[in-house]
């Protein structure tokens, strides 16, 4: 039972972040989508005002060229990245002298991401990202599991922890081994056939996101959900908590305005259930549940086509269903296994998996979206 409260307390508070804004966004938007990695600049400038909010920050600072004067805005990291790296919001200051190194924005505008910060009074980088996963036992601990034996998604004593550090940041099938890079764009367009077996137009719209550098994301332009597979690709992790008592599973999303997605486990059927049906598609579908031993399986369907399902770009339609497998083989592991089946997008169903990590004794941190079009 103490599962459950603890389960339902979190729940309130997903609710609560829905009325904010009815869909979500991850930690990072595809920094390659806005800044071009070939145009590399350098300013000098004084800080004029520090943006302490999501999905990144920014420190603006006016730039004196000659006789004219421009402010610049320095896009940084997330400040949940920041805070973890050290950083606070008065690490700069309005006054301070800084020299920022970095790529400007493809259309023109004053705008910069920053690679390098250097206090230039005393000569010192401040900007030092560093968000490592944490260190693994030497041992593996063993799998909690409940007083009936049954393994554990989460916590059993109500304390904090959560999902994260995904081995993989892009969707594709077992066995492709297609390189992306870290904004989930592949390192060579040629291989897009590679990733999954879409059908002409999927593959076409799929090369076409590509090239555009992923500009067209949803999530970036309008904070839209990370639906399907997507929610468990982001570095801001999630949570299983469960509610044995009433048969369900609610899965937190640290990447999504703490929204969240319900797994049932009561025998129901996915139509219908939450506030979906076939009329009303979801971002995060219907799901129903059931355990084969240890490993949590998990149906899903009923999703809309309003968002991207996975980072690079994939396309889906509303024909899709997911089965998803979560298997717990230690204390510190979360083995995820999905199967996609889109008969509108791909010539057949396909298979993905990669693992997270236990980020224990820590809550999920606050994450709220912003527009990212200015």
């Amino acid at each position: 039972m103490k599962a459950a409260c603890f389960s339902l307390s979190r729940l309130a508070f997903g609710i609560g972040a829905l009325l904010l804004g009815a869909t979500a966004a991850q930690a990072h938007h595809p920094i390659q989508a806005k800044f071009d990695p070939a145009q590399q600049q350098t300013l000098n400038g004084i800080v004029t005002m520090v943006d302490w909010r999501n999905p990144h920050a920014h420190v603006f600072m006016n730039v004196t060229n000659g006789n004219e004067t421009l402010n610049w805005a320095v896009e940084l990291e997330s400040p949940v990245i920041l805070k973890d790296s050290g950083w606070s919001s008065d690490t700069l200051r309005p006054g301070d002298a800084i020299q920022v190194s970095g790529i400007v924005a493809r259309d023109g505008t004053r705008q910069i991401w920053g690679n390098d910060v250097t206090m230039t009074a005393i000569n010192r980088q401040v900007y030092n990202v560093n968000n490592p996963a944490p260190s693994r036992p030497l041992a593996p601990r063993p799998t909690p599991r409940w007083p009936d034996g049954s393994v554990a998604l989460g916590t059993t004593d109500g304390g904090d922890g959560f999902w994260s550090f995904p081995s993989a940041i892009v969707l594709q099938e077992d066995g492709a081994n297609v390189s992306f890079d870290s904004d989930a764009i592949l390192s060579e367009i040629s291989d897009a056939s590679k990733v999954a077996p879409m059908q002409p137009w999927a593959l076409a719209l799929f090369t076409h996101r590509q090239e555009r550098h992923l500009q067209d994301d949803p999530m970036y332009l309008n904070c839209k959900a990370p639906g399907g597979p997507r929610q468990y690709q982001s570095d801001l992790g999630f949570q299983l908590l469960e509610d044995k008592e009433n048969g369900r599973i609610f899965v937190l999303m640290g990447s999504g305005n703490h929204n969240y997605r319900i797994i049932f486990l009561d025998g129901r059927t996915t139509t219908g259930s939450v506030s979906g049906d076939d009329d009303n598609p979801l971002y995060y579908g219907r799901s129903i549940g059931h355990w084969e031993g240890d490993t949590l399986v998990v149906e899903t369907k009923g999703f809309n086509e309003d968002f991207w399902f996975s980072n690079g770009g994939l396309p889906h339609t509303d024909l899709l269903s997911m089965e998803e497998r979560f298997t717990r083989p230690d204390a510190d592991t979360l083995q995820y296994n999905v199967t996609i089946n889109d008969p509108g997008a791909y010539t057949r169903p396909w298979s993905a998996s990669w693992t997270m990590q236990w980020v224990g004794g820590k809550d999920m941190p606050p994450f709220f979206c912003q527009n990212n079009r200015q």
